[in-house]
């Protein structure tokens, strides 16, 4: 009779960046863990349920049910659930909050895959939250926000406005300008 193989570890990622979630998934896998994507709230608590994950990694800001509202659903489904979440908004309000509801770690985006494999094999929780190098320019927060609610809206401009409280031609004025020098891609 043969040793059964060991099974890998299931971790969970809960992203709306598709991409994002994509590679860091890729990363996760060549470190031998099974993964699960998904992104959004419901697609979650569905894909937890199939998979029952030993770790989760939560986005924090998701269109719908954020990531501490996630994080609270998974804590009632399962009390020795190993989460994480993972921001690019860092704070210490929002990392005390994802602690008191169940999360082990609070990371800051950009983090890589061993940052998060660390934070969830933490014994304790931890709510350090990096304060960035340099505040990021205004130009670039704000077309950050624009392409959210510009996402969130399904590309539909005139519904983006109306949800930021600008006129249509204003935020086509601000899209066509592109994003600002030294933004991120």
């Amino acid at each position: 009779m043969t040793e059964p193989q060991s099974q890998p570890q299931t971790i969970l990622l809960v992203d709306d960046d598709r991409a994002f979630c994509a590679a860091l998934a890729g990363a996760l896998r060549r470190r031998g863990l099974q993964v699960v994507m998904a992104h959004g709230a419901e697609d979650a608590l569905a894909e937890f349920d199939a998979w029952k994950p030993a770790f989760v990694v939560v986005d924090l800001r998701m269109p719908g049910k954020g990531g501490l509202e996630v994080v609270a659903n998974l804590r009632e489904r399962s009390s020795d659930l190993r989460m994480v979440v993972l921001t690019g908004y860092g704070s210490i309000a929002t990392a005390v909050e994802a602690i008191k509801l169940g999360a082990v770690h609070y990371l800051t985006k950009p983090a890589s895959a061993d940052d998060i494999l660390l934070a969830l094999t933490r014994t304790t929780a931890s709510t350090d939250v990096e304060a960035p190098v340099a505040p990021r320019p205004l130009e670039e927060v704000e077309w950050e926000h624009l392409q959210k609610v510009l996402t969130d809206c399904s590309g539909n401009v005139s519904e983006a406005a109306r949800r930021l409280g600008m006129h249509r031609r204003s935020l086509q004025r601000k899209l066509a300008r592109g994003r600002p020098e030294g933004g991120a891609p």
